[in-house]
């Protein structure tokens, strides 16, 4: 459309929503032959409380009929956001905020349009001018009491819509700024207190952060209500926690640039997902990598996997608000709770639900374990609500630790790790929810260590700690195999100067003796059962120590040698699938012809860190490289495939 145009529309759009009648419409005549030649005067429009309307037409005004000209207010203040959008700001007036220049200009634009110079405005400037008036009445008109339920509905809907439109306005001209801040500050004050304007409060925070830093005020007490009061009260409204969660993921970057209140806020936010997941998954994909900074890092692991637990703790939340008062006092604080609902006002666990219930990021006041509260809360494990939150967690811990790997240093690398392990037998007991938690948390470690290489050293206690643990690698496979895998490919001298012999031997020890419990085989006993991938990589982790600290080659060499006695007992044979047991016996006997030319092994399993692409094809190609040693010490070996 072409500038005369858009100027003719603007000024057509302008007049119909400012200058329709003020009068109603005339019922349309039957043309009856008994109809009244006489025409009733037609009566004044009404505002939605009942009262004579004593200023202009807006589509909040009452009338039984309504003239043509006021449907086309109606009409004209639907498409109005639009139109101001795509034909509205061809000439901006909108300054840089960092520019000193700007800032002097904008000091003589806060002079309001329409006091300029008494000149006619342009068509685009007069619309601005006339749809900002509009946008007040409108606002003004929201505070009467309705007297149908609907004109109220329509109020609220109307009110975003004002809202709104005012914010496009002061973007496109900053005269309008200083009127528009002073008028949305006296209406949040108004509506903060009432739930059922919620939605009003996110515009209105939006303009706020638009144009505070223009206007020089201080919004941080509209954010803190915002992100405080509203997701607390009303996590369980749906379309509201749609709309909330779409505004924060539109604008997480305008927020974490302009307040802290936002990323400090974060436990209220997931509050919105634990009630609400799946639906609002891929709006948490989007805004999470901006509630993540240092500060923040190890307390969001913590709730992201607690994350079923917050969701049957806001069912409880819930439904003891709504229990009798003389229930509510119920209850005795020396004893045992026998429900959840008693627990949450028990002495016992009433800290531990204030804190998976907070607000804002308080990792000073977290309670020493929420294990009581986890064990209490299983009795919910099989609602479906609490189901489908679990469902959400491996994808948003998969993505945690991507975005945290950006910006992580060595320190927050090796605290992750540790809590890593630990959480790892603390997790809310859902089994399917447990075991892809144990994958993605498995997958990450490994990732973790290849960013930083020196914590295995670093971490020896605490890697020995959980490696020793045979339980671990019949209950946490994933994560034991990936850890087994991170020494042997780690603990090596040239990844840390600071490895000795001593060391090697010890997580040699370690891991020698969990693979011997696992592989024993005992009379009156059966074996244990492990994954057959966990006894391969603890078979080639022993091998690697071996090739680092030649002593251990005579101790390792003797174990892989029983393999074959180990896949071919009854015990192991009834657990094990043919297949796995052949995969099994292959990789003991290539690790031993590896450790028959100690030189050989230990250049294979001590390769240099892999800083460019063809030293990690090398490292990539070991397999490789293992069958071909075997080809060459075994020629005959006709069955040992390529």
């Amino acid at each position: 459309m072409g500038s005369e145009q858009t100027n003719v529309v603007s000024k057509k759009l302008a007049d119909w929503l400012r200058y329709a009648s003020i009068q109603q419409g005339m019922a349309q005549s039957s043309g009856g032959f008994f109809s009244s030649p006489r025409t009733k005067q037609p009566a004044p429009i009404t505002e939605v409380d009942g009262t004579v309307a004593t200023d202009f037409f807006t589509v909040l005004s009452v009338a039984q009929h309504y003239t043509q000209d006021q449907w086309l207010n109606v009409q004209t203040f639907s498409m109005l956001r639009n139109w101001l959008l795509c034909y509205g700001g061809k000439e901006l007036n909108t300054p840089n905020p960092d520019d000193r220049a700007g800032m002097d200009r904008s000091v003589t634009s806060m002079v309001p349009t329409t006091a300029r110079a008494g000149q006619l405005l342009p068509p685009r400037e007069r619309l601005r001018d006339k749809a900002f008036e509009y946008c007040q009445r409108l606002i003004e008109q929201s505070n009467r009491r309705p007297l149908k339920k609907d004109d109220g509905d329509l109020q609220k809907a109307c009110l975003i819509e004002a809202v709104t439109i005012m914010d496009i306005i002061c973007k496109q001209d900053s005269s309008y700024v200083c009127r528009a801040v002073s008028f949305l500050k006296i209406l949040h004050s108004r509506i903060c207190g009432d739930a059922t304007y919620a939605r009003a409060l996110l515009p209105i925070a939006l303009f706020f952060l638009n144009h505070s830093k223009l206007a020089a005020v201080d919004s941080d007490a509209i954010y803190k209500h915002l992100f405080t009061d509203i997701p607390a009260q009303l996590f369980h409204n749906p379309s509201l926690a749609f709309e909330f969660v779409q505004f924060c993921k539109d604008n997480s970057q305008l927020f974490t640039d302009s307040s802290s209140i936002f990323r400090q806020s974060f436990p209220n936010l997931f509050k919105f997902l634990a009630w609400n997941s799946p639906p609002l998954i891929s709006e948490f994909v989007d805004f999470l990598p901006f509630l993540l900074d240092a500060g923040t890092t190890i307390e969001i692991f913590h709730l992201l996997l607690d994350l079923p637990c917050l969701t049957a703790a806001l069912d409880i939340q819930l439904r003891a608000a709504v229990l009798p008062a003389s229930e509510k006092a119920g209850g005795d604080p020396a004893g045992k709770p026998a429900t959840c609902l008693e627990a949450f006002r028990h002495p016992l666990y009433k800290s531990m639900f204030q804190y998976l219930l907070r607000t804002k990021s308080a990792p000073q006041d977290a309670p020493e374990s929420l294990v009581p509260l986890r064990q209490l809360l299983g009795s919910l494990a099989g609602s479906p609500r609490v189901v489908q939150c679990a469902e959400t967690v491996p994808v948003l811990l998969e993505l945690f630790f991507r975005v945290v790997a950006e910006f992580a240093d060595g320190s927050l690398i090796n605290q992750l790790v540790v809590l890593l392990l630990q959480r790892s037998d603390q997790l809310y007991e859902l089994p399917a929810f447990k075991e892809d938690v144990y994958r993605v948390l498995g997958s990450q470690l490994a990732v973790l260590c290849r960013l930083r290489p020196a914590l295995v050293v670093e971490l020896s206690t605490e890697i020995l700690e959980f490696s020793g643990a045979v339980s671990n690698i019949q209950s946490k496979e994933a994560i034991f195999t990936h850890m087994a895998w991170a020494i042997g490919e780690y603990l090596s001298v040239l990844y840390d100067k600071r490895c000795t012999v001593e060391q090697i031997t010890r997580f040699f020890e370690t891991l020698e003796a969990v693979l011997f419990e696992i592989t024993q085989l005992r009379p009156q006993a059966s074996t244990p059962s492990c994954a057959p991938r966990a006894i391969s990589v603890l078979m080639a982790t022993l091998t690697k120590l071996a090739a680092r600290s030649q002593d251990l080659i005579p101790r390792v060499s003797m174990f892989l040698s029983k393999m074959t006695t180990f896949v071919q007992s009854p015990a192991v044979t009834s657990v094990y699938s043919e297949e796995d047991l052949e995969e099994i016996l292959i990789r003991a006997t290539e690790l031993m012809n590896l450790l028959k030319m100690p030189s050989v092994a230990q250049f294979v399993f001590t390769p240099p860190p892999a800083s460019t692409r063809f030293q990690r094809e090398v490292n990539d190609s070991l397999p490789l490289a293992l069958r071909m040693v075997t080809q060459f010490l075994e020629p005959a070996a006709g069955s040992m495939p390529m």
